[in-house]
């Protein structure tokens, strides 16, 4: 990921972005935030730039229509330059896990993947495979919290994910009810229902709203030239308003996940009948690949589901799978809303298997044999 050299090029939500410069050249940017938005959205960029924005050497400042001052950052600076080596974030990630690797198994399992480009700012990813924030990741935290920032005005932490274990989101209220005055933590999360209500009663929220679709296919004219008309506004529907998504998305990724979706959808539809399904789910193996692939296939199975309900709710122009209307109209007139809202539960109990690390392709058996269970219309 590029960042931004300024905020003027960060895409969308200006008045939510200029807000937080204003609250942060006036030294009143909230201690603890949670930035709020579907993934894509530039969540992790926005909090770097935030950050760059507190620690640089030279803090500059610009003014706004309204005559507010605006923090920037100079992108030039030891701190600046320094904290911009963060921006790619799953490079940086993957470093760790492999020197965590390299480890005794004993040192392994102390070991918490963390990433730290500047001494005062520190990344807390979710710890692979399981891809949760762990508690040994916020008992870190906190110890260094206790320390005065060595090279820049402020600490400051973001924390990338709001999937907590338990124990570690518990531990996270010990730094949220009596931050020092010189840390901010930053919690990125795409759904404020993910947390601890405890937790979001102790932070501010600054939530980055979807962008219009067609402002999105305009971008894309731009930026993926490479893209035909349809493929752009299929992309523009299918990143759910995230811009960032929509630079980063793979039709065809995304196209191989859905053809694996229609198979368990079809499945369902044709009770008994599971060669295909059977087939298909023999290729998600253990492991961080098949844990991808899952993902994948979850997040597309979620988005039939939703264009089916649109569909028989009538908004069929507000579905995602524009390209896929004609069978996805079919299958809404199949199944009941029962039906999907059971499917829904389902998925949600794949989901958790997947974080006690069952079987994968088990699991997704077990969703298509429990499908056909459900009540249709």
């Amino acid at each position: 990921m590029k960042l931004p050299k300024t905020f003027a090029e960060f895409v969308g939500n200006a008045h939510v972005v200029e807000g937080l410069r204003s609250a942060a050249a006036a030294g009143r940017l909230p201690r603890s935030l949670i930035v709020l938005g579907p993934r894509g959205a530039g969540k992790y960029t926005l909090a770097l730039m935030l950050t760059m924005a507190l620690e640089c050497e030279r803090q500059p400042r610009e003014p706004a229509a309204d005559g507010r001052e605006l923090a920037v950052f100079c992108g030039e600076c030891r701190n600046c330059k320094r904290i911009a080596e963060s921006a790619e974030l799953d490079a940086k990630v993957e470093e760790a896990v492999a020197a965590r690797e390299e480890m005794r198994e004993t040192d392994k399992k102390d070991t918490r993947v963390l990433v730290q480009t500047h001494p005062d700012v520190l990344i807390v990813p979710p710890d692979p495979p399981q891809l949760l924030i762990k508690l040994g990741q916020i008992r870190t935290m906190i110890g260094r919290a206790q320390y005065l920032p060595t090279e820049a005005p402020a600490k400051v932490f973001i924390i990338t994910s709001a999937a907590f274990m338990k124990e570690a989101a518990n531990s996270l209220l010990k730094l949220l009810e009596e931050p020092p005055n010189y840390v901010h933590l930053i919690l990125l999360a795409e759904n404020l229902g993910e947390l601890l209500p405890t937790i979001r009663s102790r932070c501010a929220v600054a939530h980055l709203g979807a962008l219009p679709v067609e402002e999105i296919a305009s971008l894309l004219a731009e930026r993926r030239p490479e893209m035909n008309k349809s493929e752009r506004e299929l992309t523009a529907r299918l990143s759910e308003g995230a811009f960032g998504r929509a630079m980063r998305f793979d039709l065809a990724e995304y196209a191989a996940a859905r053809n694996d979706a229609l198979t368990v959808l079809q499945g369902a539809e044709r009770a008994g009948d599971h060669t295909a399904l059977f087939k298909m789910t023999e290729t998600y193996r253990a492991g961080a690949e098949g844990q991808v692939k899952t993902v994948a296939l979850m997040g597309a199975l979620s988005s039939l589901l939703e264009d089916m309900l649109l569909l028989q709710a009538g908004a069929g122009e507000r579905m995602r799978n524009v390209d896929r209307r004609a069978e996805l109209q079919r299958m809404a007139d199949t199944f009941s809303f029962d039906w999907i809202e059971g499917a829904v539960r389902s998925m949600d109990a794949v989901q958790s298997g997947m974080r006690r690390n069952l079987l994968r392709s088990l699991s997704l058996d077990a969703l298509a044999v429990e499908l056909e269970g459900v009540g249709r219309s």
